[in-house]
């Protein structure tokens, strides 16, 4: 048994995804107040999107969080936008869970290939839904397998 939690992984600045900041309308994620998209090269890419949930509101019971991982051949996401990934969190009733999801850091493994295409270019979107007044509070970033 290894002493190093599963869940320690080494931060790189440059495949930040989203810095710390409430979302509470669905948005492409951002860092620095900029879209941030990741240029992944033109080969496969494999790896992980680390999700350090610090606030998550489930109060009315409907709330519901969509952490999309997409992916593009578009620089801009301009066109040819496909979701490869899904982080879902939120209320029970709405998340497919059996309990509510809480703060805390949550793992993603994803790729920059969909149905045998390889895409260059990945970023994060937050999907909301429900009566959401607070929202999420997340920062997150890729690293490699």
């Amino acid at each position: 048994m290894s002493s190093t939690p599963y869940h320690a992984v080494v931060f790189d600045s440059a495949l930040e995804l989203k810095d710390a900041g409430a979302i509470a309308t669905s948005a492409a994620a951002e860092v620095d107040a900029a879209a941030k998209i990741l240029d992944l090269g033109q080969s496969f890419w494999e790896g992980k999107v680390v999700a350090d949930v610090t606030a998550i509101e489930v109060a009315d019971g409907n709330e519901v969080y969509s952490i999309e991982w997409q992916l593009s051949s578009s620089a801009t996401f301009a066109s040819g936008v496909v979701v490869s990934s899904v982080l879902r969190l939120g209320d029970s009733s709405v998340a497919f869970g059996s309990a509510d999801n809480t703060t805390g850091r949550y793992v993603l493994n994803v790729h920059n290939e969909f149905n045998g295409t390889l895409y260059r270019y990945a970023r994060l979107y937050t999907r909301v839904g429900g009566t959401v007044a607070t929202g999420i509070n997340y920062s997150a970033f890729a690293c490699a397998k």
